[in-house]
């Protein structure tokens, strides 16, 4: 009952002598007239005929400090107040804005950790190597992501028992350069000898697989290299359009570096083009080849077992008939003429250490490897 008395007692507040109604004015030609709200009528009564003003409404001290008019509502524009639009509001401004107002220039070159203008991690839009997307998922690396990932790390798992030490090459770093015998006192402060054999090229020492370095695919570099360029322009033409067709990127113009008699080419000519490709687009080109153009090729055996750099990458090829396969090509096949279309070397980039563990990854993917394979 004393929340009923309350709220009663609250709503006597807000009578209509209260309430700050402001009256309705009409004004004609001849007479004005004006309108009072009918709960004023009986306020307004006793003052027409003394001709005193009716006093102001008294406000409880609570609500003094509320607005009377709603927050809601816009105030309306005057008549003389005219709001130009974007184009008349351009051409009527003298001075031209600032151009840092809409676009950001970040430093063209990096000039330290400790300079106090830095460049922009490749994420944010505004930098010079920013790269939008992913804008889709390739139904490859739907399969990596769910399948070939655990597996590979099931195939290569490479046990410990409890007690013995790891291999070297899994433990930390390894010492693979030889060291003086200090017979001389010169030996002093020299550099390391390189490993024992005609290879100086040290390679990347392949690490047991854990989640933290899973082989993964990198980029893929279609390269095709046409001699006959130089006396005739019209294969370097079709070779750029082959290699855009099925890649769906402008590819680059190689140049011939050093002179071949027999091939009449010499260096400086543009006698090829390239092109990379990462992320979705890598597998997209590397499912369009195990799926469509694999299967078509008649007696093909597969990539040889023996191919690789011995650092994770692997490479094939495709003859001139082979790339005629490439849906992109076969579709529009009578656009190009069927002596000029070159063959391509297929280049695959992987994370991988070693070309085992690359051919395992590739393998998973599904292309086939015939022949013996080497490490």
């Amino acid at each position: 009952m004393a929340s009923i008395r309350a709220f009663a007692r609250t709503a006597r507040q807000f009578t209509v002598p209260a309430c700050q109604i402001r009256p309705t004015t009409t004004t004609t030609a001849t007479t004005t007239t004006t309108t009072i709200a009918p709960g004023f009528a009986w306020q307004a009564r006793p003052y027409a005929a003394s001709g005193q003003a009716a006093p102001a409404a008294e406000t409880e001290p609570v609500f003094q400090e509320l607005e009377s008019d709603s927050s809601l509502f816009t105030p309306p524009l005057p008549e003389d107040v005219k709001l130009l639009t974007p184009r008349e509001r351009a051409t009527k401004r003298t001075n031209q804005l600032p151009g840092s107002r809409y676009q950001y220039h970040p430093p063209k070159y990096d000039r330290g950790p400790l300079h106090p203008v830095q460049s922009p991690p490749s994420s944010d839009p505004t930098a010079r190597d920013f790269v939008p997307g992913p804008f889709y998922a390739p139904r490859l690396r739907q399969t990596y992501q769910s399948t070939i990932a655990a597996d590979l790390m099931t195939l290569a798992y490479t046990h410990t028992p409890p007690g013995e030490k790891p291999p070297p090459s899994s433990s930390g770093p390894v010492d693979r350069l030889r060291r003086w015998d200090d017979s001389s006192p010169y030996h002093k402060n020299r550099p390391l000898r390189p490993p024992r054999g005609g290879e100086s090229i040290l390679r990347p020492l392949e690490r047991p697989i854990t989640f933290r370095n899973v082989p993964d695919l990198r980029a893929i570099t279609l390269a095709t290299f046409v001699p006959q360029a130089a006396r005739e322009p019209d294969r370097l033409v079709v070779a750029r359009a082959v290699l855009q067709a099925v890649t769906g990127v402008v590819p680059e113009t190689t140049k011939v570096k050093h002179n071949v008699a027999h091939w009449g080419i010499i260096k400086g000519q543009k006698a090829g083009c390239k092109v990379t490709l990462y992320g979705p687009e890598a597998y997209e080109l590397l499912d369009k080849c195990v799926h469509l153009v694999f299967p078509r090729i008649k007696d093909w055996p597969g990539v040889k077992g023996t191919t690789g750099d011995s650092a994770g990458n692997l490479a094939w090829g495709f003859t001139s008939e082979n790339m005629a396969l490439f849906p992109e090509i076969e579709a529009n096949y009578s656009m190009y003429p069927a002596k000029l279309i070159p063959g391509c070397r297929v280049f695959v980039e992987t994370t991988a250490k070693s070309d085992r563990h690359a051919r395992l990854l590739l393998g998973a993917f599904g292309v086939p490897f015939y022949g013996k394979l080497r490490d």
